[in-house]
């Protein structure tokens, strides 16, 4: 695990609020008070319930949503620079593959996007990172839902971002084929070490990828609990059935139910 005193902030969120109008003049807040920091090369989970807020923040820190107060720097600069140059990756729930495009066409996409040339030599070196070699010139109708998820990782990764930020990317999965991507996920951050930010109301897929793990309150959100996963890498399976595991579960579990 990433030590922060030697890799020092990637991401750091200070007192952020986020407030989205309403009729009326009233508003609601989806954040209120908010604070993050992450190390760089690290891996987070930010767990909550349903509405708590933590996709704002994924779309806070990749710049699709400005911050109503408080400040937001991604590697000391705001958001929108990063954006700008194309390093930040991101993948949601949904895997917005492009379908009547190849596996490998989307995974070309964001270079096309940026305007560069498309490097067929990374486009190759990230579908055999995500095990989609024999299925490259498929579309998406033609992949199970873990496959087109594995995609969407693959293109979020092409012009090798600084920042990956995931929103529950294996959310609509059954539970065999989320457990196997969350191990799937564990061994591409293991060979990219990309800084991650991971969005999930799953307590054991946060515990089971993340360096650390915030628990976030119910709206409007705030960070009530932040847990060091103490699970040596690379982890195996078995680690969710130990005891240790068990014990922090429930532990957040705990965190997660208790009152704002």
């Amino acid at each position: 695990m990433p030590e922060p005193d030697l890799f020092g902030e990637a991401i750091a969120l200070q007192g952020v609020a986020k407030r989205f109008p309403l009729a009326h003049g009233q508003s609601v807040a989806a954040l209120e008070g908010f604070d993050l920091v992450v190390e760089h090369g690290e891996f987070v989970a930010l767990l909550g319930p349903s509405g708590c807020g933590k996709s704002t923040v994924l779309r806070v820190i990749a710049g699709l949503e400005a911050p109503s107060e408080g400040s937001v720097q991604v590697h000391g600069e705001l958001p929108a620079a990063l954006v700008a140059r194309h390093r930040l990756g991101v993948a949601f729930q949904d895997h917005a593959l492009l379908p009547w495009l190849s596996v490998a066409e989307n995974v070309a996409l964001p270079f096309r996007v940026a305007g560069r040339a498309v490097d067929r030599a990374r486009v190759a070196e990230l579908i055999e990172l995500v095990g989609l070699s024999d299925y490259s010139t498929l579309r998406p109708k033609q992949l199970s839902g873990g496959m087109r998820q594995r995609a969407s990782i693959a293109r979020a990764l092409a012009l090798r971002p600084e920042v990956l930020l995931l929103d529950e990317p294996f959310g609509a999965l059954d539970a065999v084929t989320r457990r196997q991507m969350n191990i799937e996920l564990q061994a591409i951050w293991q060979r990219t070490r990309t800084t991650t930010v991971l969005v999930t109301h799953a307590v054991d897929e946060a515990i089971f990828l993340a360096d650390r793990v915030f628990v976030l309150s119910g709206r409007p959100g705030r960070v009530v609990r932040l847990a060091t996963v103490p699970f040596a890498r690379p982890r195996e399976p078995g680690v969710m059935r130990s005891e240790a595991f068990h014990a922090l579960a429930d532990e957040l579990t705990l965190a997660l139910e208790a009152p704002a």
